[in-house]
């Protein structure tokens, strides 16, 4: 697995991405997949997305630096949480890419492709608070940051029921591409979590992970 990078965030938290160039047979070999895994994958249609399923698991082993895998169990509402682990845990992948980060406060990480049709869905997520924050020239990259860090935001709460536009806040403003951060937010009737935002922008794609604070 081609490593793209392997690094600390928010000590000591990591986090880490691959690109998946292996066959679904080597990920199966190399992960060991565990009996529940296994009727996770059956369930799973299409080689491609099976090979991200696997690939982001086995890369959040190689990051653990342990020489035995512990399970990846997700709760009721689908949250992944790593056996005899303290550290929180989070997964992400897209069309031959896998993400994962594992840190002590409670996180999530998202990976997403940069795709035009994201300007037609942007009502959807983007609320009046976060639009002064969108520059024309740079459009594109910072909605896929804010779809991606809501994703992300949304992974760390661990539960349904959010909405985001109007339950998720992520604070772009003062944006420039040089900027790597920023800080985010998620606001219910009964629920209040602030989140510190990290992302790196590549050609085809962002990755952008959460830590609460």
């Amino acid at each position: 697995m081609p490593l793209f990078f392997h690094e600390s965030i928010h000590p000591p938290g990591e986090w880490g991405l691959w690109r998946i160039n292996e066959s679904e047979q080597w990920l199966r070999r190399e992960l060991a997949v565990h009996q529940h895994e296994e009727c996770q994958l059956q369930a799973i249609r299409g080689e491609e997305r099976r090979r991200e399923f696997l690939a982001a698991r086995l890369l959040l082993h190689e990051m653990s630096g342990r020489q035995q895998r512990g399970h990846l169990i997700k709760d009721t509402d689908g949250k992944p949480h790593l056996e005899d682990s303290l550290f929180f845990v989070s997964i992400s992948h897209t069309v031959g890419l896998s993400a994962a980060m594992a840190h002590p406060h409670v996180c999530g990480i998202d990976v997403q492709r940069i795709v035009p049709r994201i300007t037609h869905l942007a009502p959807k997520f983007v609320s009046e608070d976060e639009r002064p924050f969108l520059l024309p020239s740079e459009a594109l990259i910072q909605l896929h940051l804010i779809w991606s860090a809501k994703e992300a935001m949304y992974k760390a709460y661990g539960r349904r029921q959010l909405d985001f536009k109007e339950h998720l806040f992520v604070n772009l403003e003062g944006y420039r591409p040089d900027i790597s951060a920023a800080t985010g937010v998620i606001q219910t009737a009964e629920t209040r979590m602030e989140f510190s935002l990290d992302w790196k922008v590549y050609a085809d794609f962002v990755l952008v992970a959460a830590v609460e604070v």
